[in-house]
């Protein structure tokens, strides 16, 4: 095999990528599905390199906290390839490959990490010394990039891993993306100490992130100030994370109160608060507050890394001792590149002016005091707008601001009123309150960094202001007491969402028609999406209604399964074609981003959802007639018989679906299948479905003998509808769609049924909804939200009615619906219940 030395261009790359196989079987990565060795690392990333080829190319990769996106990003330094480390997916991502033109693309297509080779070779002129291009804070998506060497990259890795002691037992949760420098920094610090890292893409709002950061023995993560609004939010101060040995934090000023707060909780347990200061233009990081002086020192940014100094330029209408920060050291950039030719730059700067105004305090640590660049002069009066937002802050004020020509424009998150938010800066800053304009907004816009996206909010703040719609949302209309009411939940606030409130199938209608009279259209992801995500005014009525597909069929097979029974028409196969919505719903709304524990408690919520009510309603038939038995009450008739009732079958449906839910519960219960789920969503169901070929062809001859459940036989119906809500791309869903086609037909030996179950698979899998009009909307939608109910309730109506069938199908539905509103009243009372106990408790 030729030597990798001779396959790669002669530039050198920073030796923490050299090096990596020299810390042997250490653990690289740890991620949930296992652990990767520094061997390993070096391995994978050494074939990467060989595929980028020997001639120096510009390589875009696109950075995510994944192991594919790691080794690319690694195998272009190594190759010595200058690498665009981008957004894994979106605008920003598309502007930068139109004005820079890479060479090679490495990213993601339809789920699948691959490497787009554009040209054989380069189209480029690229620098001896550039290795890395990224977005300067605040400007992701902008043509400007920073130019960094790999001398930059090693030299603040090892500052970096200097000050913070890194040791090759330490291991840091990527808490921040990779193409933010903060990020990326986490990562070469301790790849640079053979150290871990705890390699996931999850919140630290998300309660998997702590499961895996204690599975994994974390010691360390990083945080911008808005990770620590979220860390207040689900309690980190209770945690309990016995190997954290540091915390980070940088990408913004953070509150003193809450850095002097945080450090005294680390104090309590242990660990350390380390508060720094950089920008993308010094590989990352400047300075920093040693740990000992952050609950006396808050205020400050500290010392120098290091290697690096500061000094400071004289600014104009500066106090003495103020100046613009000035940073010198061998982490300082190459320059800035704002199109392709500039690669071919080499140095252009010696040092860093950093725009932030500074002062040195008496015991020598440095103090930002504000933003030379962001000062604004309103009506003949200099603002500050980073004032003002400390100003704010110290009210408990979440705000962002910027000036204007004639005004300052402040932009607020939560309940504050603008009132309140005017004469407070009015007050300060001694503006007249006309030249205040407050935008009040549900939550800032940031970057991915947490950092506010001041260009975001200078486009909405000069945006036009609509027109306020007739039917705008008031109090009467609170999206939050909507959700509420609709699920039962006290707990409700404006960054849940549909999915994370515990919401299924059966609340997902009701909740979806409401929605829609208050917003108009809705997003077609609405259930995954943030309340304050939702447009808070209602959209345009579309000249085209629509209607989605699941709820489509939920609709039109509960009709067709009571139009068959009665008989008004013979078209079955609406039961079967349930199951499969149900294993479509089930992974939108059960298989969510929480933790394993919620989402086996969803589970439990939502068999709770279809076994309190069938058995209420068994119960009570059995009260009246002898039409069913206790094996039917106890929804074990297809276990232990009698198989030759003549009523016990009518349950068969709801047997089996509480069964296959059971069954899928229980499986998703172990750690290691849970954790394949997440990481491979679309391959699990799909081999599930296979298993399930096996009751369904009788493999092993146990139905012929033994007469198994309804829920074995039909269970790969099931698994394909999990595997059509995770289908993504055109492959994926044409095995879903050939999968359906090549297993139906001769299950039941009616032609027609099995092509009515096969059109609805191609149904769900190709359009997530179909042409409607408003009124076919409302009726599906209590159809749908309520075809449980109807399938309980049709046996003890139709009968009475078998002379009129038509009336016996309205009857039959409007029963159900009625049972269905009567359900819904007894679980919002036993949650008020369930609140007031809690309240007295």
């Amino acid at each position: 095999m030729t030597p990798l030395p001779e396959l790669l261009p002669a530039t050198d790359a920073a030796p923490f990528v050299h090096d990596l196989a020299t810390h042997g079987d250490r653990p690289a990565l740890i991620t949930a599905d296992g652990t990767i060795s520094y061997t390993e690392l070096a391995t994978r990333v050494e074939e990467a390199a060989r595929r980028l080829g020997p001639q120096r190319r510009l390589v875009l990769v696109a950075g995510a906290n994944t192991v594919e996106a790691l080794v690319a990003y690694l195998a272009g330094l190594r190759g010595g390839h200058p690498v665009l480390l981008v957004p894994d997916s979106g605008p920003a991502t598309r502007t930068l490959v139109e004005a820079y033109d890479p060479d090679v693309v490495i990213g993601p297509v339809d789920g699948t990490w691959t490497i787009e080779e554009r040209r054989r070779g380069t189209a480029h002129e690229l620098h001896p010394e550039l290795a890395l291009l990224l977005s300067t804070s605040g400007s992701t998506g902008s043509p400007k990039l920073v130019r960094l060497s790999a001398a930059n990259l090693q030299a603040n890795a090892e500052a970096i891993a200097g000050y913070l002691g890194i040791r090759d037992t330490d291991r840091a949760a990527t808490s921040l993306p990779p193409h933010y420098c903060y990020g990326l920094s986490v990562v070469n610090s301790h790849l640079t100490r053979g150290a871990a890292l705890i390699l996931t893409g999850l919140s630290v709002a998300d309660s998997c992130f702590w499961d895996l950061f204690r599975a994994a023995r974390g010691t360390t993560f990083a945080g911008v100030p808005y990770t620590f609004d979220l860390l207040d939010r689900v309690g980190f101060a209770g945690m309990d994370l016995p190997h954290l040995r540091y915390v980070t934090q940088a990408g913004g000023r953070l509150a003193p109160a809450t850095v002097r707060r945080y450090a005294e909780l680390g104090r309590r347990h242990g660990w350390d608060l380390f508060v720094m200061y950089g920008q993308t233009e010094a590989t990352a990081r400047m300075a920093y507050l040693p740990p000992d002086l952050a609950r006396t020192r808050p205020e400050a940014i500290g010392v120098p890394v290091p290697g690096g100094e500061f000094r400071l330029a004289p600014a104009p209408d500066q106090p003495d001792g103020v100046g613009e920060l000035v940073y010198a050291g061998p982490n300082v950039m190459l320059g800035y590149a704002e199109r392709p030719a500039d690669l071919a730059s080499g140095r252009t700067v010696d040092e860093l002016h950093t725009g932030d105004l500074a002062r040195r305090g008496p015991d020598g640590l440095w103090e930002i005091v504000g933003r030379r660049s962001r000062f604004a002069k309103i009506l003949g009066v200099r603002v500050d707008p980073q004032s003002v937002e400390g100003l704010l802050a110290r009210h408990r004020v979440e705000a962002a601001c910027l000036g204007a020509d004639d005004e300052l424009v402040v932009a607020v998150a939560g309940d504050a009123t603008p009132a309140r938010v005017r004469r407070l800066v009015a007050d300060e800053v001694g503006l007249p309150p006309r030249a205040v304009r407050v935008l009040p907004a549900p939550r800032l816009p940031r970057l991915a960094s947490g950092k506010v996206d001041y260009p975001a909010l200078r486009a909405h703040a000069e945006a036009p202001e609509p027109a306020p719609p007739a039917a705008a949302p008031t109090a009467d209309h609170d999206l939050c007491r909507l959700y509420a009411e609709v699920l039962e939940r006290t707990d409700v606030t404006p960054e849940h969402s549909f999915v994370d409130l515990g919401g299924d199938s059966l609340s997902y209608v009701e909740m979806s028609v409401r929605l829609e009279r208050v917003l108009g259209q809705l997003p077609p992801d609405w259930h995954t999406l943030p309340i304050a995500a939702l447009p808070v005014r209602p959209a345009a009525r579309p000249r085209r209604r629509v209607l989605e597909t699941s709820v489509a069929l939920r609709a039109a097979a509960i009709v067709l399964i009571v139009g068959s029974h009665i008989p008004l028409f013979h078209l079955t196969g609406g039961a079967h074609l349930l199951l499969a919505v149900a294993g479509f719903n089930f992974a939108r709304f059960q298989l969510t981003d929480v933790s394993r524990r919620d989402r086996l408690r969803q589970i439990r919520a939502a068999l709770a959802r279809i076994v309190l009510p069938t058995m209420v309603w068994i119960a009570a038939v059995m009260a009246l007639t002898d039409q069913y038995r206790l094996s039917t009450l106890l929804l074990v008739n297809s276990l232990v018989g009698p198989a030759d009732g003549r009523t016990e079958w009518h349950f068969w449906f709801i047997e089996g679906l509480v069964y296959v839910l059971l069954g899928t519960g229980a499986l998703l219960a172990l750690p290691a299948v849970d954790r394949w789920e997440r990481r491979f969503p679309f391959a699990l169901p799909v081999a599930l479905a296979g298993l399930g070929l096996l009751g369904r062809y009788d493999v092993f001859g146990l139905d012929a003998r033994h007469d198994l459940p309804g829920g074995v036989v039909a269970f790969w119906l099931f698994a394909l509808g999990w595997a059509a809500a995770r289908a993504r791309g055109t492959r994926q869903r044409l095995l879903v769609t050939v999968a359906a086609a090549a297993t139906v037909p001769g299950f039941f030996g009616e032609p027609a049924r099995e092509a009515l179950i096969v059109a609805g698979f191609a149904l769900l899998v190709w359009l997530p909804t179909v042409p409607s009009v408003g009124t076919v909307n409302r009726l599906a939608g209590v159809l749908a939200g309520s075809s449980l109910y109807v399938y309980l309730t049709h046996w003890q109506v139709y009968p009475h009615l078998r002379d009129r069938p038509l009336l016996a199908l309205v009857a039959s539905l409007a029963a159900g619906v009625a049972y269905g509103l009567l359900v819904e009243q007894a679980w919002r009372w036993a949650a008020r219940l369930r609140s007031r106990r809690t309240a007295a408790g």
